[in-house]
């Protein structure tokens, strides 16, 4: 056994401190390390535990672009099955997830969806372009008639921030190691990782992946280099980005006749008049003969990035990453087919150069040249984001994708948005349990296994995050603030018609006039009802959304936890036989951004800025003599809505989830319906216009149906709602 290099006071004074539970100095832990390796890589906080938890998947949104009837001949192969609409039946769907990527990772790598990806071959490819700017800002411009507005980063984001650079880079290591330690064990042992980073943390993360995946693993440090930009009168111009590339092991894919670079005119010109024609002619020539596919590339690659003036790629995400980068690392160390994961997604440029979209450079003359965009065979994808917006900016990214392959006849696979959900919720309460699943009829209105200590820390938290009073003495109201009172709704189901009336019952038996009603999920129809009768009826109920943020002790500390009022959609439906379409004829929201007083108090004189309050955009001047003008941008309900889509036959389609439990995998029915998104429009860069009625629908039979219409907003918040109608 290895004598430890201490002194006798040493050892007392460790053994103190442990007693204690005070941190050990470094040098001592320096010493009690120092004969494990020549190296040991050590930082305050590095912990060698990795998240093992299993969530369930929930569904929010299945996402396969109709096709026509009559499909070109070989177009979809023996790929996947579509019926008669063309929509896809079997196979791998791909997966667009939304929320903390270190729990979604951990559910992939301990759950029954990786059993999943091992019947695919296994995960392939890792790309990931991680957080690592200090003072990231998250925030986004949206466009409102001809104004940029600023839309400011969620809490969530903000949350995600300061757990990773809140300690500076002692933290951002842990939240890297654990990350990479999970994609390690997802990672295929013929797989690869790329980690694009730059020169604020080229020399942790070095070090970091040598840690998680061998330093005889480590392939290539990449230069991404490139032209443009300020340029510093005192250094080096700093131009180059740097991408590290590991394998899980030495037997690894590489395809490098897929990324060759092709050869200048030049250059082959000049190859080729060194030698007369009998010595080129021969056989000891034939080795050195350039290859036809173009030369090999080097680790340092010239790409330019995108430029504000792009109108082809460009979507306006912070941190988009071209597709000429993109496809030579998918290219390079992925066949097709093969299943690719970006954990930190952010603008959706892998899933999109994984569903085959590809770019080549076509000279013009020696000075021009242009990029060219076609498609070629594509791989199956996973691609998670914290970012509600980053996952919005990514289907409809991904859905015109899958228009322009349609229309080139070319095939693509379905894509499904999901998420953990109330599971998540369930997890952060200590209140999950995988035989409870497909329970569905929790209510805090009636006994039920929450009504209990758990169910009690429950309300409080959200009270505290609400800066809610807790009450005592009524039965459905937990909570008072600022006059009104406060009914906290379940955690793991919508609010439901049934709830608010056992609300506005108690509320209209003790004279109480104001009521806020807190869920994650509200019934369909709930905010007309409320506005058209119970408001009627002597009791003003206002809806509210609990956000995710209210989990964060952090954030409800510091008062940041925003709750906002629900939207509501009417829509009207025009019903010709057994065809109908759907009419959006109405959205009205009051989200509130900014404090607009506050904002008039601190802008500057000569100054403008434009801010969100009450539901309303308005730009707010104040001109050199201090006078304060407000002008509303949003002039119509329909500046807020950014995409609306529709299943014209919702609850045809369950949420069948699977789960593990003891050791067998079984198949139950959340309660819940997916979201078949059958039709949608949406506004783009370069097409802000939306359309307003849907395409006609024709039903196989008569009956009466459910439809749902979804609306996410300029802000990206979704609003749902349900009508139902009868076709004869």
């Amino acid at each position: 056994m290895a004598q430890l290099n201490l002194t006798e006071s040493e050892k007392n004074e460790i053994i103190e401190l442990i007693k204690q539970g005070k941190p050990l100095p470094k040098e001592y832990i320096y010493k009690l390390y120092a004969n494990d390796e020549d190296v040991f890589l050590f930082w305050n906080g590095r912990n060698e535990t990795v998240t093992n938890v299993v969530l369930p998947f929930h569904s929010i949104e299945h996402i396969d672009e109709p096709r026509k009837e009559q499909q070109p001949e070989g177009m979809m192969g023996d790929l996947f099955a579509t019926d008669f609409q063309g929509r896809q039946l079997k196979g791998w769907t791909n997966k667009l997830i939304w929320g903390d990527n270190k729990l979604i990772l951990s559910s992939l790598v301990n759950g029954p969806m990786r059993e999943e990806i091992e019947k695919q071959g296994g995960l392939k490819l890792i790309y990931i372009d991680p957080p690592f700017a200090v003072g990231a800002d998250f925030s986004y411009n949206i466009t409102v008639n001809g104004e940029d507005v600023t839309k400011q980063q969620s809490i969530i984001e903000e949350i995600a921030y300061r757990d990773t650079w809140g300690r500076g880079i002692s933290s951002y290591l842990s939240m890297m190691y654990e990350r990479l330690k999970l994609m390690h064990q997802l990672l295929a042992e013929d797989g690869s990782i790329y980690v694009h980073c730059d020169w604020r943390v080229n020399n942790y993360l070095k070090i970091l992946l040598d840690d998680v995946f061998g330093k005889e693993n480590f392939r290539n440090e990449i230069a991404w280099c490139y032209r443009g930009g300020g340029v510093p009168k005192n250094d080096f111009a700093p131009k180059h980005e740097t991408i590290l590339r590991y394998t899980k092991t030495g037997n690894y894919y590489f395809n490098v006749d897929d990324i060759r670079i092709p050869y200048s005119d030049d250059v082959l010109r000049s190859d080729v008049s060194r030698y007369d024609k009998s010595y080129r002619d021969s056989k000891v020539y034939e080795g050195y003969r350039p290859n036809e596919l173009g030369k090999h590339p080097e680790d340092w690659w010239t790409i330019q990035p995108l430029m504000p003036s792009d109108k082809t790629e460009r979507v306006d995400y912070p941190t988009q990453k071209p597709i000429e980068l993109i496809q030579r690392i998918i290219d390079a160390s992925s066949k097709p087919g093969d299943v690719v994961l970006d954990a930190f997604c952010g603008s959706g440029t892998i899933p999109v150069v994984a569903e085959g979209r590809r770019v080549k450079r076509i000279k013009l003359n020696k000075e021009k040249e242009k990029l060219e965009y076609y498609f070629k065979e594509g791989r199956k994808w996973i691609a998670i984001d914290i970012s509600r917006f980053a996952i919005h900016t990514t289907r409809k990214r991904m859905i015109q994708v899958q228009r322009e392959l349609k229309q080139v006849g070319k095939p693509y696979r379905a894509f499904e948005v999901l998420n953990l959900g109330k599971y998540e919720r369930q997890f952060f309460m200590g209140m999950y349990n995988a035989k409870n699943v497909g329970a569905i009829h929790e209510s805090p209105l009636q006994e039920s296994p929450l009504q209990d200590a758990k169910y009690e820390k429950y309300i409080n938290l959200i009270l505290e995050g609400y800066s809610a009073q807790r009450v005592q003495g009524h039965k459905y109201l937990h909570g008072k603030k600022a006059g009104r009172f406060v009914h906290v709704g379940p955690l793991s189901v919508p609010v439901t018609k049934t709830m608010v009336e056992e609300v506005f019952e108690e509320c209209r038996q003790n004279l109480i006039t104001q009521v806020d009603i807190l869920g994650f999920e509200f019934e369909m129809g709930l905010v007309p009802y409320i506005k058209d009768e119970l408001r009627q009826r002597g009791v003003d109920i206002r809806l509210r959304y609990i956000p995710r943020e209210v989990f964060d002790k952090r954030a409800v500390e510091k008062g940041q936890v925003k709750f906002y009022d629900v939207a509501y959609v009417q829509v009207r439906p025009h019903i010709k036989g057994k065809t109908v379409q759907i009419e959006l004829t109405n959205f009205t929201t009051n989200y509130t951004q900014d404090d607009l007083e506050e904002l008039e108090k601190t802008l500057n004189k000569g100054k403008s800025k434009v801010v969100i309050e009450n539901g309303q955009i308005i730009k707010l001047t104040k001109d050199q003599n201090g006078i304060l003008q407000r002008e509303v941008l949003t002039k119509n309900w329909v500046d807020w809505i950014d995409y609306w889509s529709v299943d014209f036959d919702y609850e045809s389609k369950k949420e069948i989830i699977r789960i593990e439990e003891n050791g067998e995998v079984k198949e139950v029915w959340t309660g819940n319906y997916i979201f078949e998104n059958i039709w949608q429009s949406f506004r783009t860069k370069k097409n802000q216009k939306i359309e307003l009625t849907t395409a006609p629908f024709t039903f196989d039979k008569a009956g009466r149906y459910k439809i749902m219409v979804k609306v996410v907003d300029i802000v990206g918040v979704d609003t749902s709602h349900i009508v139902e109608i009868e076709v004869k």
